[in-house]
């Protein structure tokens, strides 16, 4: 079968079966827009810019077990892109981008729409190719999925020159790939493994801590009855949620800057800590001197060796896939015969409880202003813990974050790693289309949401309901926190004394506009959003301009030195 460029890419496409390539056209691509054109079987979704394409694409592949895809063009179309490729890489997020490039005779002579894409996504992609063959475009887009969704999964670029486009080969597509410098370890060592249970067994204090690792390994399952079986105190990072289910007893919160006095208490007092998936980021153990004066021993299971021991000196390092590795553990564990010292579990049990005690989430529940938690609290309770909630980048993700509580895995989207404004909205249609007929929120704020509006329009085009949660407090809300705490109430830029009348812009845009203004009134505009399954409705809330995020420890401080919100 002889086949031009633009055709192969389409076929390769078929035969991942992608259901949904988010774009934007533009001459590098045309070719291959083409041949979109003359099939059905692989769906487009024309986005506003580049950055909501990859946005959408990686929450639709966040949602999902699978692969997600976005297309745009060369030289600003892939630029644009960048900041959607760098919170995927961020985040370990499954994607394959393709992107149009000018002509390979052309490449390096400052061609019109012209830049170094390869240079310039090395740095925040899993891996990425030029194609400069097409008789390698196959095995390379074949590669590229391969690359994307195993080990530690994460984003692949493929850039095609339009003449490769153009050009007709022979299509073969590989069955299989085989790639010598890159073979992902499966099964953990079982020698660690016995280390690992032998030190759960003789814990006094211990403490399982896990994130995003386990949601995209899909091993939540797996977790949740290894944490049942030992009866340990467990906590997700934000990247974690719902990794573990919220409303168990045995989970003790979210743990980090913005993490519950419990979580972060016996993340620090544990004598035995198993971290599943996570990385011992800054925004989770703060500073790592701090951490580490506690001595404890650690555990550390990732599929991704260059994660161990990078922030944290661990002591037993297993490397493996999650799923894997887990369900070896607790077979090891049952096997034995053994458990945990019962005595000794339930005096930390004991202490954990007098932590919670704390209640370090409370919130003025009489306050005559909309107080943004009892927001997020009601969109929990109209959507029955079931909706899928995607977020933008700021208080309000951490509000979501505190007071949702998921109880299962790829319901929580938001931009961890790299903190992106401007995310949660495209990524909620990717979401919509994922999964059509199932509630999606969105919860943002007047800054974040101001960055990616545009798709507003992709969203009446393809009829997506999303129900956009509006936290608006007339300020970039965290950088005026910081700005209060720590910057002697200096609220430099953080003001935005401009913004439009989100009702009446979503009413330009043929959704519906809510403004809500009271807090008697919040549940039922929440009810009456909801009902209208076929509609995205924007509620534009005015909460308390002055509520910050509790608890919070500070860049550089240890997790024990938090700030709650009493103190103040």
């Amino acid at each position: 079968m002889v086949l031009t460029g633009a055709e192969i890419v389409i076929r390769c496409l078929q035969e991942e079966k992608v259901e949904y390539v988010f774009g934007y056209p533009g001459g590098s691509v045309l070719f291959i827009y083409d041949e979109l054109f003359k099939q059905d079987k692989v769906r487009h979704v024309l986005v506003r810019h580049e950055q909501g394409a990859v946005h959408a694409a990686d929450g639709y592949a966040r949602s999902t077990e699978k692969v997600g895809v976005a297309m745009v063009t060369s030289g600003p179309g892939v630029t644009n892109a960048v900041t959607g490729i760098a919170t995927a890489y961020m985040d370990s997020i499954p994607l394959v981008i393709i992107s149009g490039q000018v002509p390979t005779a052309y490449i390096g002579q400052d061609a019109f729409q012209e830049v170094d894409t390869v240079g310039i996504t090395r740095p925040c992609v899993k891996h990425n190719f030029l194609v400069k063959d097409v008789r390698e475009l196959a095995a390379t887009i074949k590669k590229a999925f391969y690359l994307a969704r195993s080990g530690r999964p994460g984003p692949v670029l493929v850039d095609i020159p339009k003449d490769i486009s153009a050009t007709k080969c022979e299509y073969v597509y590989p069955k299989t790939v085989s790639m010598r410098s890159y073979n992902p370890v499966i099964k953990g060592h079982q020698g660690q493994i016995k280390k690992a249970v032998q030190l759960l067994l003789e814990a006094k204090r211990p403490m399982i801590y896990t994130g995003g690792g386990v949601v995209l390994s899909d091993a939540a399952d797996k977790l949740t009855r290894l944490v049942r079986q030992l009866g340990f105190p467990v906590t997700n990072t934000l990247m974690g949620l719902g990794g573990y289910p919220a409303t168990d007893r045995q989970f003790v919160g979210m743990l980090g800057m913005h993490g519950t006095y419990e979580a972060n208490m016996a993340m620090q007092h544990c004598d035995v800590l198993l971290a599943v998936g996570a990385r011992f980021d800054d925004r989770v153990i703060g500073n790592p001197e701090h951490f580490a004066a506690v001595p404890r021993k650690i555990i550390h299971i990732d599929i991704d060796p260059s994660s161990i021991s990078k922030r944290v000196k661990v002591d037993v390092p297993i490397v493996g896939d999650l799923p894997e590795v887990l369900e070896d553990i607790a077979k090891l564990l049952a096997a034995s015969g053994d458990q945990p010292d019962e005595k000794s579990l339930k005096a930390w049990w004991k202490q954990i409880d007098e932590w919670r005690g704390k209640d370090c989430l409370k919130y003025d529940r009489k306050s005559r202003i909309i107080k943004p938690q009892h927001v997020v609290e009601k969109l929990y309770e109209v959507t029955k813990g079931e909706a899928f909630v995607c977020s933008d980048v700021g208080q309000h993700q951490m509000w979501a974050a505190q007071y949702y509580k998921f109880d299962k895995p790829r319901r929580w989207m938001n931009s961890g790693g790299l903190g992106t404004m401007g995310f949660g909205l495209p990524a909620a249609m990717g979401v919509q289309l994922a999964h059509p007929g199932s509630p999606v929120a969105c919860v943002t704020g007047e800054g974040s949401i101001q960055m990616c509006i545009q798709e507003l329009s992709t969203c009446k085009q393809y009829r997506l309901p999303v129900k956009i949660v509006l936290l608006n407090n007339g300020y970039l809300g965290m950088v005026r926190q910081w700005q209060q705490l720590f910057h002697g109430n200096r609220y430099a830029e953080s003001y935005v004394d401009a913004l439009p009348d989100f009702v009446k812009l979503a009413e330009a845009y043929g959704h519906v506009g809510m403004r809500i203004e009271k807090p008697g009134d919040v549940e039922g505009a929440l009810k009456e959003a909801f009902k209208r399954k076929d509609d995205l409705v924007f509620m534009n809330f005015a909460i308390d301009p002055t509520e910050n995020v509790y608890p919070m420890v500070q860049g550089g401080k240890g997790l024990t030195e938090m700030i709650l919100s009493e103190e103040l």
